[in-house]
């Protein structure tokens, strides 16, 4: 029984994380003119579409036992930039909806949070926070100025033209510096005191240090 609470306690506010992530990704490219989310089936809710074999589950599970720490990502929602109405200047409102989204479930956890002190419930308590952590920690590791994160697409998106271009040639590459960055410990000392200090000051809000 303890096993299957834990479970709960996790999985369901990762699955939410990463789900609501990817969706808002298509929702705001639908937006603005881009509809390849909604045709694909991608437009959705259901976690089970937005899995992907290698990255939510067999890096994260290798990184754990290997490295210590989980790291992983959910199948990228398809978005075709030429389709979108302005594509260089839309390209940064569909890749900011990304960690916007986790932002905004982290204020949902927290408020959950609160719920669950004044009814004193210790399982709602515990998803809460891991609610709020992962996607703090979701928001924090996509606004990274690398592509192919969404911070790579904000950057590349301010960028001039001919800059951009030659900046976007490091997408191929860039998941790899990204494991090797955080192998080298950028997760324990930049990322990680980051989303606890944000943490930290959202428990302030209510009433908790």
């Amino acid at each position: 029984m303890i096993e299957i609470q834990t479970l709960f306690i996790y999985a369901i506010p990762v699955l939410l994380a990463i789900t609501v992530h990817e969706t808002a990704h298509g929702w705001v490219a639908s937006l603005l003119g881009d509809h390849s989310a909604l045709m694909m089936g991608r437009l959705t809710l259901n976690p089970i579409k937005h899995i992907d074999l290698v990255g939510t589950i067999l890096v994260p599970a290798f990184l754990y036992f290997t490295a210590g720490f989980i790291f992983g990502w959910a199948k990228p929602v398809p978005v075709n930039f030429n389709a979108l109405r302005s594509p260089k200047r839309d390209m940064l409102w569909v890749a900011i909806a990304g960690p916007m989204s986790n932002l905004l479930m982290a204020i949902f956890w927290l408020i959950t949070f609160f719920i669950a002190i004044t009814i004193d419930s210790l399982f709602l308590g515990a998803m809460a926070q891991v609610g709020i952590q992962i996607n703090l920690l979701l928001a924090v590791l996509n606004l990274i100025p690398l592509p192919p994160l969404d911070g790579g697409r904000v950057m590349s998106s301010l960028l001039p033209p001919k800059i951009s271009y030659q900046y976007d040639q490091l997408e191929p590459y860039g998941l790899f510096i990204l494991l090797g960055l955080l192998f080298l410990g950028i997760f324990q000392t930049i990322i990680l005191p980051i989303v606890q200090s944000i943490q930290n000051w959202a428990y302030s809000l209510i009433g908790l240090v």
